[in-house]
């Protein structure tokens, strides 16, 4: 291939790029006639960075410099899916029983991949689920901080005792759907104990 036609076929694979978006290598096979060239010039150029094997990142820019990429943005394309809920567990310090840690990382709720992976500078800890919702709630972080307490540099002794009292204040019927739909089997037996030893 001459050198021009290989440079507008370049152009052509920078065209579609936008700032901001997430890339698979199979994205990029419809406008590129050599994917891993391009892929490997456009990186080179500064167009794209790689973040993991296969998965690429237009970068946006700000006044301050290069914005890393959208967490949600690279989980969709990682999963190729858009069924999964991403939070960090200092989410968990909002429900009032008495959790202050801050935790650097990202849990990834969905129903594909399971364990830690590294996407660009970041750590996911993916977990696969059978069931969790779409938006994070004050009953479903109440009900899966009971489900991974052990897990946490909490006090686990001392968040129980608590959650027995902060479950009377929360909406019961929204708690109990959640206790229902969310909750795993010692989570559910261990509440509703604590709840009928404190009434």
């Amino acid at each position: 291939m001459a050198d021009h036609e290989q440079s507008s076929a370049l152009e052509q694979v920078r065209q579609v790029l936008k700032p901001g978006r997430v890339y698979r290598r199979a994205d990029l096979l419809a406008v590129s006639n050599s994917v891993d060239r391009h892929l490997q010039a456009l990186v080179q150029a500064g167009d794209l960075r790689k973040l993991a094997q296969g998965l690429y990142y237009a970068p946006r820019k700000s006044v301050f410099g290069e914005l890393p990429p959208d967490d949600a943005e690279l989980v969709r394309s990682f999963l190729r899916d858009d069924d999964f809920l991403l939070f960090s567990p200092s989410a968990y310090n909002t429900v009032g029983l008495g959790t202050t840690q801050l935790y650097n990382r990202t849990v990834v709720y969905n129903r594909k991949r399971h364990g830690h992976f590294r996407l660009g500078n970041r750590e996911f800890d993916f977990r696969v689920k059978p069931r969790f919702p779409h938006a994070l709630s004050t009953e479903f972080l109440f009900v899966d901080l009971l489900n991974n307490v052990d897990e946490l540099a909490e006090d686990a002794a001392a968040v129980w005792a608590r959650a027995a009292s902060k479950f009377k204040q929360l909406d019961s019927n929204d708690l109990s759907q959640a206790l229902r739909a969310y909750g795993n089997l010692a989570t559910r037996k261990r509440l509703e104990g604590a709840c009928r030893a404190a009434a």
